[in-house]
């Protein structure tokens, strides 16, 4: 009953972001643990991009066909299709031991996903109480 009541592309999207929030912080602590890690190459995971433009496909409502296996992708359409593309970074200093990890800015990236799990999290929070209340009466 409740997965109907939250299929809405709101509720989709909200779903989305904290599943691939949570695989981004993942990926973040883990670039951490392995920072004095000799060799070891830091691992960025993109996904806001690609669930920007599913949704923003979903308003626009006309989303491109391809109709052969040959064809370009032009993007996920849908929301649940949004998963994320891992990228290596390569250490180019020269210098030390080349490990790619910037450990100053994986906090501040693992600042700014903490932030945007929580806030995605509360949102999703208030549409369920939200329903509920609707429901109760």
């Amino acid at each position: 009953m409740i997965d109907k009541l939250l299929s809405d592309p709101a509720s989709q999207a909200l779903q989305k972001s904290l599943d691939l929030r949570a695989k981004n912080q993942n990926f973040i602590a883990a670039n951490i643990a392995n920072a004095e890690t000799p060799g070891y190459s830091a691992v960025k995971f993109q996904f806001e991009d690609a669930l920007a433009q599913a949704i923003d496909g979903r308003r626009q409502g006309l989303p491109l066909a391809v109709t052969n296996p040959g064809h370009i992708a032009t993007g996920a359409t849908n929301i649940a299709g949004v998963e994320g593309v891992v990228t290596e970074v390569r250490d180019h200093t020269g210098i030390g031991d080349k490990n790619s990890v910037d450990v100053d800015a994986e906090m501040l990236e693992l600042s700014k996903n903490e932030l945007m799990f929580e806030t995605s999290a509360q949102l999703l929070q208030k549409k369920i109480g939200l329903l509920r209340y609707v429901i109760d009466g």
